[in-house]
C-alpha cells in the first residue's frame, strides 16, 4: 500500500513538473492575461476620455501582448516555471482590478478627489513580484501595472496616474533587491508613500495655495489626511504583502530569503540530532555552507538556499554515521576494514537516498530535498572503486599462480560504484557540490599551503567538469574561475597554520628554579620529619644545639630547617 502511494505521488509530482514546464501551457496563460487585461480596462469609460471602451480594451490587450514578449525574451527566471508566469499575470491584473474599483470610488464623488487619487494600490504587485521573483519582475510590474491603470483615467489625468504610479513602483522594486528581514517590506512601503505624496503635491493634486497667513485648522487637516492617505495604503500594502508571503510561497513553490533565514536556525532538530550523533558530518556540514554561501555571493547565486542546503546535505549519514571517516575518533575501528569494496560503496551511496527519505519525513524545502538528491550527481566512489581494482589485481595473481579458482574473480563494474544521480540542475545544486568536494578533500592535506590548496581546487573542478557533472547547470565557464578563486581564498583563511607562542617569562623561571631545586640537596626522614641532608660538621653542631636545648626545657627540640 505504502510503496503504490509512493508511485502515484511521485508520478502526480511528474506531471506537475510537465505542465509547469511546457510551453503550450505558458502561451495559454499568456493569452488568458492578455484577454484579461482587456476586459478589466474596457468596460471603463473615464470621463473627459476620447477613447470609446474597444479602443481601450485593445490598447490594453496589446500592451499586454508586447508586456509578455518582454517576459518570454527577458525574463528567464519567471518564463522557465508557468507558476511564476501565472503569480505575475494575477498579481497585475489583481493590481489593475483593485484600481478600477478605487477610481470607481472616485466617480461616485464619496471621497475628495486627492483622497481618491492618493488611495489607489500603486505597489501591491511591483512588491510581490520583486520579494518573490526578483527585482527586474518587480520593475516589469511597475511599469505595465501603471500603463494598465492610466488606461482606467480620462486624458487629462492619463500622465498624471503615470508618473505618480510608475515612480512609486519603481521605489518598492528597487528598495527590495535584495530582502533578508521583513522589516525592509515596511521600509519600502513607506519610501514609496513619501514618493506618491511629494509627486501629489509638485503636480498640485493636493493644492496647497492655502498655505500662508490665512491658512485655517480644517485646511492643514486636509493636508495631513491626504498624507496619511498615501502612506497609510503604502505601509498597509507592505503590511499585507508580508502576511501573504508565506500562503503564496507555498502555493507558488517559492522561497524568499526571508523564509530561507528562518530555515537555517542551527537549532533545528535534524541539524541538534546531527551535532550529537554525527559531530563530524556537522561541522563538515557548517563549512560547506560557508564556501558554498561566499561563492554563490560572488557569482549572483541564491547565497541564503546556499547556506541552508548546505546545512542539510548529508542528513542521510545520520542512520549510519560511524560508516563515514569524519566521524570516526582517534583509534576507532574503521568498519569498511571488514567489509568488501562493493559493499561500502553501497553504504557510501545509500547515504542520499536516506537523506531525501529524512528529508521527506521532516518535510524540508523541495528545493533542500532537490540539493541532496543532486550534490553528488552521478559521480564515482573513487576510494572503493580503486580497492576493488586492487583487490581484482591481486586476485588475478594469484589465479595465475593456481591458487584460487577462476570463478571467484570479483566482477568490478563502474557503474555500481556510481550515485545513482541526478547531476545538478541549478546553479546552487552545481556550487554546493563542488565546494563538497573541496572541503572533504581538503581534509587529506598535509601541511596545506597556498600553492597546494590551489591546485587541489583546480584539480577537482576540472575534474568534475570532465566528468560531466556541472553539464545540466547554468554554471558558466567565468563562473567557475570565480568559483574556484573564492574557494581557493576561503581555504587559506580556514586552514592558515599559527605561529609558535613564546612561554611566559614568570612561568619559565619558576620552572627553572624548579628543576634546580631538584638537582639540589635531598632530605632525609628524622622519625616523621624530613631534614636537610648536610655536611657533617654542621649536622653534628645541630646535634648539639638539639640536646642542649632538650635538657634546658621540656619542649621538643626543633628541627632546624634549611
Amino acid at each position: 500500500m505504502s510503496s503504490g502511494k509512493k508511485r502515484r505521488t511521485q508520478n502526480d509530482a511528474a506531471v506537475s513538473a510537465s505542465l509547469d514546464r511546457s510551453p503550450w501551457v505558458r502561451m495559454g496563460v499568456y493569452l488568458a492575461f492578455c484577454m484579461g487585461a482587456a476586459l478589466l480596462v474596457m468596460r471603463v469609460m473615464a470621463p473627459g476620455d476620447a477613447s470609446t471602451p474597444m479602443e481601450s480594451g485593445l490598447y490594453a490587450f496589446f500592451l499586454a501582448v508586447s508586456g509578455m514578449t518582454v517576459v518570454e525574451l527577458n525574463h528567464r527566471r519567471v518564463n522557465e516555471r508557468n507558476s511564476r508566469v501565472v503569480l505575475l499575470a494575477l498579481s497585475i491584473l489583481g493590481q489593475v482590478a483593485l484600481m478600477r474599483f478605487v477610481s470607481w470610488i472616485g466617480t461616485t464623488n464619496l471621497l475628495p478627489y486627492p483622497i481618491a487619487f492618493l488611495m489607489m494600490p500603486f505597489v501591491i504587485a511591483p512588491m510581490i513580484n520583486s520579494v518573490l521573483l526578483g527585482s527586474p519582475a518587480g520593475v516589469f510590474s511597475a511599469v505595465y501595472v501603471s500603463l494598465f491603470g492610466s488606461l482606467l483615467f480620462g486624458d487629462e489625468n492619463k500622465t498624471l496616474f503615470l508618473c505618480v504610479s510608475l515612480m512609486s513602483g519603481l521605489v518598492a522594486a528597487l528598495t527590495l533587491r535584495k530582502v533578508r528581514r521583513r522589516v525592509q517590506l515596511l521600509r519600502a512601503g513607506l519610501y514609496s508613500g513619501i514618493t506618491a505624496f511629494g509627486l501629489a503635491l509638485v503636480f498640485g493634486v493636493v493644492d496647497l495655495s492655502f498655505v500662508g497667513i490665512n491658512a485655517t485648522a480644517e485646511d492643514w487637516q486636509g493636508l495631513g489626511l491626504a498624507m496619511g492617505c498615501a502612506l497609510g495604503i503604502s505601509v498597509g500594502t507592505s503590511l499585507l504583502v508580508s502576511g501573504f508571503l508565506p500562503v503564496l510561497e507555498g502555493m507558488f513553490h517559492l522561497t524568499t530569503d526571508i523564509s530561507w533565514l528562518e530555515q537555517g536556525d542551527l537549532n533545528h532538530k535534524l541539524l541538534r540530532r546531527m551535532q550529537l550523533e554525527a559531530p563530524g558530518t556537522f561541522h563538515h556540514s557548517l563549512v560547506v555552507a560557508s564556501l558554498a554561501e561566499a561563492a554563490a555571493e560572488a557569482v549572483g547565486a541564491n547565497a541564503a538556499m546556499c547556506r541552508v542546503c548546505a546545512y542539510f546535505h548529508d542528513i542521510g549519514k545520520l542512520n549510519k554515521p560511524e560508516y563515514f571517516i569524519e566521524n570516526q575518533g582517534d583509534g576507532q575501528e574503521n568498519p569498511h576494514d571488514s567489509l568488501t569494496p562493493t559493499m561500502s560503496s553501497l553504504i557510501i551511496i545509500a547515504h542520499v537516498k536516506d537523506g531525501v527519505d529524512i528529508a521527506l519525513k521532516h518535510r524540508l524545502n523541495p528545493r533542500v530535498i532537490d540539493v541532496i538528491r543532486e550534490h553528488h550527481g552521478d559521480s564515482l566512489v573513487g576510494y572503493f572503486y580503486r580497492r576493488a581494482q586492487e583487490l581484482k589485481r591481486e586476485e588475478m595473481q594469484k589465479i595465475e599462480k593456481k591458487l584460487e579458482n577462476p570463478e571467484d574473480l570479483p566482477k568490478v563494474d563502474q557503474k555500481n560504484f556510481r550515485y545513482p544521480g541526478p547531476r545538478p540542475r541549478s546553479r546552487e545544486s552545481g556550487i554546493i557540490s563542488l565546494a563538497d568536494a573541496v572541503e572533504s578533500a581538503s581534509r587529506s592535506l598535509k601541511k596545506p599551503t597556498p600553492a597546494k590548496i590551489r591546485a587541489l581546487v583546480e584539480d577537482l573542478v576540472e575534474a568534475r567538469v570532465c566528468d560531466g557533472q556541472l553539464d545540466n547547470c547554468d554554471l558558466t565557464i567565468r563562473d567557475l574561475a570565480v568559483v574556484k578563486e573564492v574557494f581557493s581564498k576561503t581555504l587559506r583563511s580556514m586552514m592558515h597554520s599559527r605561529i609558535d607562542y613564546p612561554k611566559d617569562d614568570r612561568k619559565s623561571d619558576l620552572e627553572a628554579k624548579g628543576a634546580k631545586s631538584d638537582n639540589g640537596p635531598k632530605t632525609e626522614k628524622l622519625g616523621k620529619i624530613d631534614k636537610p641532608d648536610q655536611p657533617d660538621a654542621a649536622r653534628k653542631r645541630a646535634q648539639r644545639d638539639a640536646e642542649a636545648g632538650a635538657k634546658s626545657s621540656d619542649v621538643p627540640p626543633a628541627i632546624p630547617q634549611s
